[in-house]
């Protein structure tokens, strides 16, 4: 049966005329890769069914949160009895002290946590907190590293930003612009020189500890050890983004994986199971600036939502229980990066992969990609096509050639081996 997407070009056109470019978020448009949106209908397991009824195996999760995989039995049911028994309270639930023991327990250097509704709001909220607890105003961010879409994240922002090829961002003013600093990913000296020339200044170094929104991207060796070392000698609070990495990499995050205490984390996806979940945590000295202990003001009237709540804790109560998870997942991503390597390679096409866990990205150069100006300098238009070759081959990619991959549990190895198959015949 041949592909088509008939459906999903219907819903699209109709999607616009309601839906700002008929997308709930910008990546979503294909704006990169070209063509239209898929519209889903259902997922289960390792695979997402469109409008149309065409398979797609799923290397997305949902950008991470799926890392069970679709549908997973034991999530639905504690989701379906939290609902029968209240979908929102705006008041505090005993569900949303289970949260923050589990978290705190798994998570180190976790005292205190705070539960908010999306990514963005965590990294906002921890980046306010930071400039309470120090008094100062600057912050030093990384080029390719995205934060969410508050305006002080909006510099260099990595994938979202270079989707669209936007470099300024309307809307964000120049004042508040003006106090983000952005250095190189992996360029400890460009970040020493930003603390001297603003010595007094800097707030907070915010990083993602392992970068997704430049494709897959790692720290070099000694690099965030030097951060840390850093961020101690000047007072300066350091940030782990871990929106991504927490609890998919291992059951601590990047922090356990790299063993680099940060000062603030914040996290969100993998957290919330599925649903719209985010939070920010860390050192009791400095949570304890957060109201109503302190006078750091951070508010939202859904946080600790009884439903989301119940979907990220029983996420991540699997996943803590059952650790050999993770090495599942790197098993199932070595073998999946082992295959694109020698399938491209045996087609004489020039790339590197990156990989880090169950998250991976294949970059089309043969140049180490390190940094976002490495990443920029691969064949971006390679992988446009690589993407709807694989898309027509029922693998659903990332749409764009500056974001990580994730993979699930119930991913088999049959299902790798498929996408290598695909892989061969582009």
């Amino acid at each position: 049966m041949a592909y088509s997407i008939q459906q999903s070009e219907s819903l699209f056109k109709r999607a616009q005329l309601s839906i700002p470019g008929g997308v709930n978020s910008p990546v979503r448009a294909f704006k990169s890769v070209g063509g239209n949106p898929i519209f889903m209908k259902s997922a289960k397991g390792a695979d997402m069914y469109d409008a149309d009824g065409n398979q797609y195996i799923d290397y997305i999760s949902s950008w991470g949160p799926m890392i069970l995989g679709h549908g997973y039995k034991d999530v639905v049911e504690a989701i379906q009895q939290k609902v029968g028994e209240a979908i929102s309270f705006g008041a505090p639930s005993e569900m949303e002290i289970m949260m923050a023991e589990l978290i705190v327990s798994m998570a180190p250097n976790v005292d205190l946590i705070r539960m908010v509704s999306s990514g963005t709001e965590a990294c906002m909220s921890a980046i306010r907190l930071a400039r309470g607890y120090t008094g100062k105003n600057k912050i030093i961010k990384f080029d390719g590293c995205y934060h969410g879409h508050a305006d002080a994240f909006l510099v260099k922002a990595g994938s979202g930003l270079a989707t669209f090829n936007i470099q300024a961002v309307p809307g964000v003013t120049g004042g508040v612009a003006s106090d983000t600093l952005v250095a190189p990913y992996n360029d400890y000296e460009a970040v020493e020189k930003l603390v001297n020339e603003n010595d007094g200044q800097i707030a907070a170094i915010i990083i993602e500890p392992v970068a997704g929104n430049m494709g897959c991207i790692l720290p070099k060796p000694g690099f965030l050890e030097s951060l840390r070392k850093l961020c101690t000698e000047k007072k300066i609070v350091f940030v782990f983004d871990e929106v991504m990495t927490g609890f998919r990499l291992a059951a601590g995050g990047a922090q356990q994986v790299l063993g680099i205490d940060a000062d603030l984390v914040t996290y969100g996806k993998v957290i919330g199971g599925g649903m719209p979940v985010g939070a920010f945590g860390g050192k009791k000295e400095i949570m304890q600036h957060i109201a109503p202990l302190g006078n750091v003001y951070q508010a939202g009237t859904l946080s600790g939502n009884p439903v989301a709540m119940t979907a990220g804790f029983t996420t991540l109560s699997i996943l803590k229980n059952n650790p050999n998870i993770y090495k599942e997942l790197e098993q199932k991503t070595t073998q999946l990066n082992e295959g694109l390597h020698k399938t491209l390679t045996a087609k004489g096409i020039a790339h590197t992969i990156n990989q880090k866990g169950s998250m991976i990205s294949v970059h089309f150069g043969a140049h180490a990609v390190t940094s976002f100006e490495t990443a920029a300098k691969c064949e971006i238009s390679l992988f446009n096509k690589f993407f709807h070759h694989m898309l027509s081959s029922g693998i659903y990619l990332p749409p764009s050639a500056y974001e990580s991959w994730f993979l699930n549990n119930a991913l088999s190895s049959s299902d790798i081996e498929k996408t290598i198959e695909a892989v061969s015949k582009f």
